[in-house]
Parts: structure tokens; sequence; C-alpha cells
């Protein structure tokens, strides 16, 4: 019975996860109504699913999940979680990834309580406590892993992009044109930032300002590069497809270097990763394994200031592990 109970309520947190990222992509219909009005054209057909979709999720939405990402926007939290959400490119709302957020808290521990029916030691206070930390970890490192990933996509196809918008400029098209030619010919995540500018330009934003958006989504410095040069050259006058070329050059060059010093630091990396991992796993595999072999490290007396010196201990070689870290990431963290 005991295992039966554990069982169905991990699958009610897998299934919150689920529903959470199942339902991300039906949660933009402002977008796709400014997306319609802005482009100029509709279909009979996507209107109408528009429509039909729109009616669904308005029935479909739950009322505390809209009460929720209302408070979260009128919070900086809630604010900066959305910027990072955008930058990542989810479909997600704050309120929507603080649920899957919290099922991942409560979830991790009950699918180690599940997994204790075969590892008994997972069902320890101790494991349980661990799994509620991977558990707060877990969703911000996959959001960091996809905003960085799409940061890194964005900066190699920005030389490319660069030099089309160049040689449309001197093909004698207005720059709004050749974004628009970017934004035909060219994929994602480069497609996606260009036509929100497109979109906000057509929506009456003026054109600096709709750049200083997309720079404020992306965060690409090579990307602020860009804009800072098309605005002075705005400002100013100039050959704009002149300065591009420039910029363009200068941005592959800095990838290539960038490239270098990831292969000649690649192996220092990797060192860290092992030195704050190694002795972790280690831990974990004696504890799975062997039991009673770190059980003395938990029990109190001998004890300091009344918690048990094992743990004393373990806490004092974690906080070493921590800084030995930070600094070989700081080493090998060379900036271009």
């Amino acid at each position: 019975m005991f295992a039966l109970v554990i069982g169905v309520l991990v699958f009610i947190g897998v299934m919150l996860v689920f529903v959470g990222l199942s339902s991300s992509g039906q949660t933009a219909g402002i977008s796709a109504r400014l997306e319609r009005y802005a482009a100029g054209r509709t279909e009979t057909t996507t209107s109408a699913a528009a429509q039909a979709g729109g009616l669904s999720n308005a029935l479909a939405q739950s009322v505390a999940l809209a009460r929720l990402n209302r408070v979260m926007e009128q919070r900086d939290f809630g604010a900066n979680l959305a910027r990072d959400i955008a930058r990542a490119d989810l479909k997600l709302r704050p309120s929507e990834y603080m649920v899957i957020w919290g099922s991942s808290i409560i979830g991790v521990p009950f699918l180690f309580l599940f997994l204790s029916l075969i590892l008994p030691p997972l069902g320890s206070g101790i494991a349980l406590i661990i799994g509620a930390v991977i558990g707060f970890f877990l969703p911000r490192m996959w959001l960091g892993r996809r905003r960085a990933s799409r940061l890194n996509a964005f900066n190699k196809q920005l030389p490319d992009t660069i030099t089309l918008i160049a040689n449309a400029l001197r093909a004698g098209s207005s720059f709004l044109q050749a974004i628009e030619m970017v934004v035909r010919e060219s994929t994602p995540p480069v497609t996606v930032e260009f036509g929100r500018v497109v979109r906000e330009v057509n929506l009456g934003l003026a054109f600096d300002v709709a750049l200083e958006n997309m720079v404020r989504r992306v965060r690409s410095d090579d990307l602020e590069l860009m804009a800072t040069a098309i605005t002075i050259q705005h400002q100013v006058g100039g050959n704009l497809a002149e300065i591009l070329d420039s910029i363009a050059f200068t941005i592959r060059e800095r990838v290539r270097i960038k490239g270098e010093i990831r292969t000649l630091t690649a192996q220092q990396s990797l060192s860290g990763y092992v030195v704050a991992g190694m002795p972790v796993g280690l831990m974990i595999l004696l504890f799975v394994l062997a039991p009673g072999f770190t059980k003395p490290m938990f029990e109190n007396p001998p004890g300091i200031m009344g918690l048990p010196a094992g743990m004393i201990v373990l806490g004092i070689g974690g906080v070493f592990m921590f800084i030995g870290f930070v600094f070989i990431r700081r080493i090998v963290a060379i900036e271009v």
C-alpha cells in the first residue's frame, strides 16, 4: 500500500510538470493577435483556429494561476523571471514556471522515496533533503542552459546576418527592408528576434527603441555593438554598409578567438568539474552501496556545537570544494 501511494504521488508530480510544459505553447494569444495585425495578412483557417484556441484557453485557464501571474508581474522577481524566460524562448508565464519549479522540488524527493524500495538508503531524511535541493536547482539549470544555448546560436548567426543586411543596403533596400529580408532568409533564433523588431516598427514604435528592446532581450555584446553603430549612423550619417562589414569581420574574429581559447582551456575547465564532482559522487556512491560506512559521520557524539562532528567536517570540505571550483572557473574564463 505504501509503495502504491508513493507511486501515485510521483505520477501526479510528473504529470504536473508535463501539463505545465504542454500548456506553455497556448499562452501567446495576445502575441498572435498583434502579429496578425502587424503582418497585414490573415488566413481564414488560421483565424478560426486562433479564435477556437483562444476560447479553449480562456475556459481552461486556472484562476489561481492567473492571480499568481498578476502578483508576480508586479514584483521585481517576477519581472526578472519573465525576462529570463523570454531570453530562453520559452512560451511560459512566470506562474507556470513557478508551478513546474514547485513540482520539481516536491517530485524529486517522492521519486527518491519510490526508488527507496530498491535502494533503501534513498528513503532516509538526508537523501530526501538532497532530493529537494536537486529539485530546487534543476529548473534553474534547465532555464540557464536554454538561455545560454540560444544566445550562443544567435551569436554564431549574427555575422552572416550583418553581412546579409549590408548586401541588401548596397542593393538599394532600406534598413527595414533589409531586416525583413533577414526574417525571410535566415533561421531561428535570428528570425524570431528581428521579426519582433519588424512587428514593433509596424505597430508604430520608433526604430531605435525597437533595436534597444531587442538588445535588452538578447543581451549579446555583439548585437549591442551593431545596434550602437546603427544608432550613431542614423544620427551623424555615413556609409552603413561599410560599417556593418567592419562589425561582421570583428565579430567573426572574436568568435574564432573564443573557439581557440575554449579549446586550449578545455582540460582546465574539465578539471574544475572533476574536483567539485568527484568527492560528491564518491560520497553518494558510498551512501548507497555501504550505508554503514558513512553512518558514524552523522552520529552525535562526537559533536561540535550540538551537531555531529562528521557533518561539520563535510560542510567545511564542501565550502572549500566550492571555493576551488569558483577559482578554477575564474581562471579559465578569459574575456575576448
